[in-house]
């Protein structure tokens, strides 16, 4: 059954000014996983842009914003072996997810040069 869905636009330029000027920006928004990812590719920012919109309609989703207990960069956005991008929930975010009962998290990123989007599917 599906319980919320959620989606969010970030503009790439907004979200790489951010990260340039804010030397802890992207240590408070992005696990280790995603900036290592994201600082792989030769345009960066628009995937960073991506993670950040995952993130936003997660909460979304939810229906509760950020519950509390949780932290933004403790829900990862992460890749599977073909390049699905999937949830991966660590820290303290993992009790307070697991105990919302959810069966699954659905998650579909884009980007171009200027903006990114996400959409997230809680089933329950």
């Amino acid at each position: 059954m599906i319980f919320g869905i959620g989606t969010d636009i970030i503009e790439v330029e907004r979200i790489a000014a951010s990260i340039e000027k804010q030397s802890s920006f992207k240590e408070y928004v992005f696990s280790a996983n995603e900036i290592a990812y994201c600082e792989s590719k030769a345009h960066k920012y628009e995937h960073y842009a991506a993670r950040l919109a995952a993130k936003e309609a997660l909460s979304k989703a939810l229906g509760t914003g950020w519950p509390e207990g949780t932290h933004i960069n403790e829900a990862e956005v992460l890749n599977d072996e073909k390049g699905k991008p999937f949830f991966n929930f660590t820290g303290a975010t993992v009790n307070v997810i697991a105990a919302m009962n959810i069966a699954a998290i659905h998650v579909s990123l884009s980007h171009t040069k200027t903006m990114a989007t996400a959409v997230v599917m809680v089933e329950k």
